[in-house]
């Protein structure tokens, strides 16, 4: 019996006969990069999702999936994907006898402000800067609503482990990190300082502030990810007394490179 697929364009579901064999959702990020997010796939199932998909994005499709997940890289090579990227998964202790980051503090000259007090323009522009060193997510922009959404409208949103590091004399934000309060376990989000003030403490500093609120709260460890060529990330989290616990796989199919409309856009999608 062959595989029929339905839906529509963004979230597209795979039947034999009666039974749902898997679904997919895709959609653009900010940086253009078009996401494909698969659901309870069978093997068979994957490419005539990904041909569907495919159909609707004119661009290359993105998709992660475990590093011990060696079935579903399998079978997604044999639907046009390739590795683009790994990621090491980390699991960071909060305890500042652990870090090391007792008495740490951010260098003079720069305060501490949680997101919910800073400009918010000034904020979603901070984020768009620093993301363009992030493996991955060059090019990333973000419109005034998804961020609004994205950031102040997130449950996992806690501006008291989301600190902007401002810098005195200027007013210049600097850097910033935050803790996404996810169900299962805390997760950091992003960890990073500007281009000009970088190799200055910053960002042990930032993240002293909030290990420390989480360890005051009880919570023993996050989880984070950093790109495995993203030397100072992996440097500054094994620093701290993180234990890889794990790799993810960046998996791009290539595509054409027309221009995506508004309609390929979706607001809500996994943030960093």
């Amino acid at each position: 019996m062959d595989v029929i697929v339905t839906g529509e364009p963004g979230r597209w579901i795979a039947r034999r006969g009666e039974e749902v064999i898997g679904e997919v959702t895709a959609f653009a990020r900010p940086d253009g990069r078009c996401l494909v997010l698969f659901r309870s796939c069978r093997a068979e199932a994957y490419t005539p999702l990904v041909r569907a998909v495919a159909g609707h994005f004119p661009r290359d499709l993105h998709t992660e999936i475990s590093e011990s997940d060696a079935e579903a890289c399998e079978t997604l090579a044999e639907s046009g994907f390739v590795i683009g990227r790994r990621d090491h998964v980390y699991t960071v202790p909060t305890d500042p006898a652990v870090t090391g980051l007792a008495g740490v503090t951010v260098p003079v000259g720069f305060e501490l402000v949680t997101a919910d007090q800073v400009e918010e323009d000034r904020l979603r522009e901070l984020d768009d800067e620093l993301r363009q060193d992030v493996p991955g997510c060059d090019g990333w922009r973000w419109d005034r609503q998804g961020f609004r959404e994205q950031t102040y409208g997130s449950a996992a949103f806690d501006p008291a482990v989301y600190l902007v590091a401002v810098e005195r004399s200027t007013g210049r934000y600097a850097g910033l990190v935050r803790i996404w309060n996810d169900p299962a376990r805390p997760r950091l989000g992003l960890i990073a300082a500007g281009r000009p003030y970088r190799r200055r403490g910053l960002a042990r500093g930032l993240l002293a502030q909030v290990f420390s609120v989480l360890h005051d709260r009880g919570v023993p460890e996050v989880a984070a990810e950093a790109d495995v060529t993203n030397t100072a990330s992996v440097t500054l989290l094994t620093s701290l007394g993180a234990r890889r616990t794990g790799g993810s796989l960046e998996l791009v199919r290539p595509g054409d490179r027309r221009p995506l409309g508004p309609e390929h856009r979706k607001r809500a999608f996994p943030g960093g």
